[in-house]
């Protein structure tokens, strides 16, 4: 990546150090800079955990007491086979609470680890953003989004990797989805473009596929490129096909999303990781895109131009030197406003397909099937 130190990662593989690791995530939060952890609920979860083991073993050691002198030598083989589920619960507690320690510090050293690299190359680290403020797809999506380990940077753009993960609930069931990406501040706002790699098993969205665009060479065997209606020939000035290529070399595993002025790239698996060997190749799909982004800076919507007002035309003056009688200078052509920087209303984002079509759809046909298997016997049976 351009415009950063050289790429150095040695923070990432080095000796860990627990005592750096627990002081730089308390300074986080005495900064402001990383959400308080909430404990109250957890301790409180564990006491009753205990307190209920507790108790349930007190209760069984009063009750074999009372009713020792009627079990006779039975209480001790009775004691030991209530005795057993209880030291179970008690020993899958103490376990619990040592895994919880043991992910606490593994987090840690993760953020001293990546804070550490990001301050090799350059880059400023954030460890966790509640909310971000984002317009790309999984921004928009689920609840308690949280974008984590973000690492950035401001030259010679603004770039930013990192992890984001959201809820999404339907009835009992909550599923947790995550993702890494790359975000890339654009220089103006573009149509919004969805480029859907065939090759991931991930999908951004359901889009109508009146807007699906096939583009020339082997790139539709690596992406599925979707624009709005009528902005066909703004996709190709985008993607020419040096641009193409470069997508293709560095980012065919990659779901890519352009909407305002940013650039997406998502992966369903983290990239702000502990491996150097990932960053390696985070960097070089930056590197790769950078330098390709400079033509992106001077499109422009020609359908804003009708809602553009031009500068007023100056009045013709003659000039001093006008000789009586000679015939005046030819007025020089007009020339027409370029269009203002933006995207029109109707391009600014991808119509998606309903749920409940695909849903009607699917119903629509299951029963066109059935109604024909019982259509052919019948016919079979009329024709003899």
């Amino acid at each position: 990546m351009t415009g950063i130190r050289p790429f150095d990662a040695r923070a990432l593989t080095m000796p860990g150090d627990t005592t750096a690791a627990r002081a730089f995530t308390a300074r986080l939060r005495t900064e402001g800079r990383l959400p308080a952890a909430n404990t109250a609920v957890a301790i409180v979860a564990y006491v009753f955990a205990f307190a209920l083991v507790g108790g349930a073993g007190l209760f069984l050691v009063v009750l074999l007491a009372i009713f020792r002198a009627a079990i006779g030598d039975g209480v001790v083989v009775l004691g030991l086979v209530f005795a057993i589920p209880l030291l179970l619960g008690l020993g899958a507690l103490v376990a619990a609470l040592f895994a919880v320690r043991h992910g606490r510090r593994a987090q840690e050293d993760r953020r001293w680890r990546i804070a550490g690299f990001a301050r090799d190359v350059g880059m400023e680290y954030v460890a966790a953003l509640p909310e971000p403020a984002l317009p790309g797809a999984i921004f928009q999506i689920g609840g308690d989004r949280t974008a984590s380990d973000l690492v950035r940077s401001s030259h010679p753009r603004f770039v930013e990797v990192g992890n984001h993960s959201y809820t999404v609930s339907n009835g009992k069931n909550t599923t947790t989805s995550r993702w890494g990406y790359i975000a890339i501040r654009l220089d103006v706002p573009l149509p919004h473009i969805v480029l859907d790699a065939m090759g991931n098993g991930v999908r951004l969205g359901l889009w109508e596929r009146g807007q699906h665009l096939s583009l020339e060479g082997d790139f539709d065997r690596y992406f599925r490129l979707y624009c709005p209606t009528g902005y066909e020939r703004d996709a190709l000035y985008l993607f020419t096909p040096d641009v193409m290529a470069r997508f293709i070399d560095n980012a065919a595993v990659l779901e890519v999303e352009i909407v305002d002025d940013w650039l997406f790239l998502y992966s369903p698996t983290e990239l702000s990781t502990l491996d150097p060997a990932r960053w390696a190749w985070v960097f070089s799909v930056v590197a790769a895109l950078l330098d390709k982004l400079e033509q992106w800076g001077r499109w422009r919507d020609d359908r804003m131009a009708a809602g553009a007002a031009g500068p007023p035309l100056a009045a013709r003056t003659p000039p001093a030197s006008t000789v009586w009688g000679a015939p005046d200078p030819a007025p020089a052509p007009p020339t027409l406003p370029a269009p203002p920087v933006g995207v029109a209303p109707v391009g600014r984002r991808l119509r998606r397909r309903s749920p409940w079509v695909i849903v009607l759809s699917i119903v629509g046909g299951t029963f066109a099937l059935g109604l024909l298997l019982l259509l052919i016997p019948l016919v079979f049976f009329l024709a003899r």
